[in-house]
């Protein structure tokens, strides 16, 4: 999520102008932060940046390099969960809103990616931000956010935007190098989520698309 800046940024070509695809993932944004659905025309620009930062994904539970992104891009684009998130009109990462399938009404944000030149810019308070909006809009009690306990700036980035901390899943699963991770549970009920709104909240507003 966030980094230090003080990196080179790199001109980066201007994605395409989408539109939304389905009720659930509607264009959202803030400024210029867009979420719009993800879709074919962002493949080869997410591959790019996924390669930005190689050594990130020994921490996550798969990795978007090689072989490890194709997989990832098939199942992104049949389960229709995930956003591309667009910065002045350039593709900068990508998250996704998964409901629990055993438990109604609960949530998890994640899948996400943050390309190096936007971590540490303010970008993803806004992302979670439009995310959790469109959650608790739509009928969600609470929201999850599940960190490798190995990932301290993501653990960080949560816990800054107020979601508390409930647990620790020890030896909770295993990811793509083989290392067994704990997992580290943050949550936002609706009942927080007046209190975080309004302290997240960026001062331009949002809207949908």
């Amino acid at each position: 999520m966030s980094r230090p800046g003080g990196r080179r940024q790199h001109k980066r070509a201007q994605a395409p102008h989408p539109q939304s695809d389905a009720v659930h993932r509607p264009v959202l944004s803030c400024g210029d932060v867009r979420l719009v659905p993800l879709t074919e025309c962002y493949r080869e620009a997410l591959r790019a940046i996924c390669a930005e930062d190689q050594d990130i994904w020994d921490i996550y539970s798969y990795s978007l390099l090689g072989e490890g992104f194709d997989d990832f891009w098939g199942h992104a684009l049949s389960v229709e969960l995930f956003w591309a998130i667009l910065h002045e009109n350039s593709l900068v990462g990508c998250s996704a809103i998964v409901p629990d399938e055993r438990a109604p009404g609960v949530v998890e944000i994640g899948g996400t990616y943050l390309a190096p030149c936007a971590r540490g810019t303010g970008l993803n308070r806004i992302v979670k931000w439009l995310m959790l909006t469109q959650a608790f809009a739509f009928g969600a009690h609470r929201v999850e956010f599940r960190v490798d306990a190995r990932n301290l700036r993501s653990r960080a980035a949560v816990a800054g935007i107020g979601a508390i901390e409930e647990g620790v899943l020890r030896r909770h699963k295993m990811t793509h190098t083989g290392h067994v991770r704990d997992t580290h549970v943050f949550a936002i009920t609706d009942l927080d989520w007046p209190a975080v709104e309004a302290r997240i909240r960026p001062e331009q507003g949002a809207g949908r698309a």
